[in-house]
């Protein structure tokens, strides 16, 4: 649970802006949060041959292209073949999705996933949304972790390598 890939920003820009710019190796798999929606992003991950799992957000606009079959013992509530058909999305090229509701069996929390992996089994896209919460123990850890009481230097190059130097440490 390491991260490979990290950037450090000023942090005067939305971090989808750095997410952008990494370039995944085909046949990842990328976990990220509904704030990171954006259906450019979408085509451009899929012809990358990246996979995404996300959360689809609760107004979004998709038409049910195909219904799948479900086994509902593992929490699934359905699986669906979807098309994004937003004037936005669809100007932007968003590719078929799959839409999968889930009930989280210890909480009855509910949650729609969005990915662009039609082989994975339903259940296993579930299980790589849940584990994106380590992301957010590893960014808690990095903050209470890092020890940085004060800037030796007031230079934007001076605090970067400052932070790199205690991320290096830390991991």
């Amino acid at each position: 649970m390491l991260p490979e890939f990290v950037a450090l920003s000023d942090g005067n820009e939305n971090d989808m802006v750095e997410g952008r710019k990494f370039q995944f190796p085909k046949g990842s798999v990328v976990a990220f949060d509904k704030g990171y929606v954006d259906s450019q992003w979408f085509a451009s991950l899929t012809a990358q041959e990246v996979g995404f799992v996300t959360r689809l957000r609760t107004k979004a606009v998709y038409k049910v292209l195909e219904r799948r079959t479900v086994t509902k013992d593992k929490g699934v509530t359905s699986d669906q073949v979807i098309q994004l058909n937003s004037a936005h999305a669809l100007k932007r090229g968003v590719p078929k999705l799959r839409r999968v509701g889930f009930i989280d069996r210890e909480s009855g929390q509910r949650y729609v996933f969005l990915t662009n992996n039609f082989s994975l089994c339903a259940a296993t896209i579930a299980a790589i949304y849940k584990d994106r919460w380590q992301v957010e123990l590893f960014f808690k850890a990095i903050k209470q972790n890092l020890k940085i009481k004060a800037f030796v230097g007031q230079s934007r190059n001076a605090i970067l390598t400052q932070i790199w130097i205690a991320m290096i440490t830390n991991l």
